[in-house]
């Protein structure tokens, strides 16, 4: 029966497990020079309707690295582009495909993409959920703190995609979260008020970064606006100044606080040069192990559907 990865509330916490236990194991093979061939003579469609470098260089890497073969699709260069049903597509690429991966705007796109089709659907982001991002910025903050429990996560900046998915990640593994946010940039009230209602203790949301990052573990915050908002860039800057991650506001979180931006970084506008490039920065390791989570998000996905 085929799954698909659309939130990470479709996740169960012994799922977080395994990937993070499977991600850890690829990582090691691919250091010590061991090559996989999971996924050969499978193939990986992947529907990008917004631009990316990490997202979409790491999953056609995974998958050749896993044995099989990508083929991205630009959505401008397909059928969609002149309407064609979502419902059609689905089904004829579920034909032709062992499973889809999809960057594009709409959530509701993404899900009624996936219910009509017949093979696992991954979502590589929408405006609403960035879940394969989460998941392996989870793996980093293992990797180096060797653990979530008694960690304070904060988020600083906008109530966004990402910050969403650290929303369902919390709600499901129990993790202490804050986000820092400017008033009228919170999360979404239903996706905030469903992780607090199943983690009321260990998830707020305030707007005072100041005092959020205070003996905090993990320091984490991404781009003022995000694709589709360039027009409400000027504004954004104005509003979001305060909550830059500055050499000042490290100074305020635990001594070995890690700080991590899941790029592209504007250096000097969300996020200092000083920190970015800093000893508390481990956002390469970060960008890296996107390589070794999505290798184990496709295989555990592609396998599942041919059980």
């Amino acid at each position: 029966m085929k799954k698909d990865l659309l939130t990470l509330r479709d996740l169960a916490a012994d799922d977080f497990e395994s990937l993070f236990d499977r991600s850890f194991k690829l990582k090691q093979r691919r250091g010590d020079g061991i090559a996989s061939g999971m996924l050969r003579g499978k193939t990986l469609g992947l529907i990008f309707d917004k631009a990316s470098t990490r997202t979409r260089v790491s999953f056609e890497a995974a998958m050749v690295q896993l044995g099989g073969t990508p083929l991205f699709l630009n959505a401008r260069d397909t059928q969609l582009i002149r309407n064609e049903p979502i419902a059609d597509t689905a089904r004829v690429l579920s034909r032709y495909l062992d499973a889809l991966v999809v960057r594009t705007y709409s959530q509701d796109l993404l899900e009624e993409l996936a219910s009509e089709a017949s093979i696992p659907v991954i979502n590589g982001l929408t405006d609403l959920y960035h879940p394969c991002q989460v998941l392996s910025d989870i793996m980093t903050i293992l990797e180096k703190k060797g653990g979530l429990d008694e960690l304070k996560i904060v988020w600083i900046g906008d109530g966004n995609n990402v910050a969403h998915s650290w929303l369902n990640a919390a709600a499901i593994l129990g993790f202490n979260l804050t986000l820092a946010c400017p008033e009228g940039f919170y999360p979404r009230k239903e996706i905030l008020e469903s992780a607090q209602a199943d983690r009321k203790d260990t998830i707020q949301v305030i707007s005072d970064p100041q005092a959020a990052v205070r003996d905090a573990d993990v320091i984490y915050t991404d781009v003022w606006a995000s694709m589709g908002q360039e027009s409400e860039s000027a504004h954004r800057k104005k509003v979001f100044r305060p909550y830059q991650v500055d050499r000042g506001l490290v100074d305020q979180a635990k001594p070995d606080v890690m700080v991590m931006h899941c790029l592209p970084a504007h250096r000097g506008e969300e996020i200092t040069g000083e920190v970015l490039e800093g000893p508390h920065s481990v956002v390469w390791d970060q960008a890296e192990n996107k390589l070794h989570m999505h290798k184990a998000i496709l295989e555990r996905y592609i396998a599942i559907d041919e059980q």
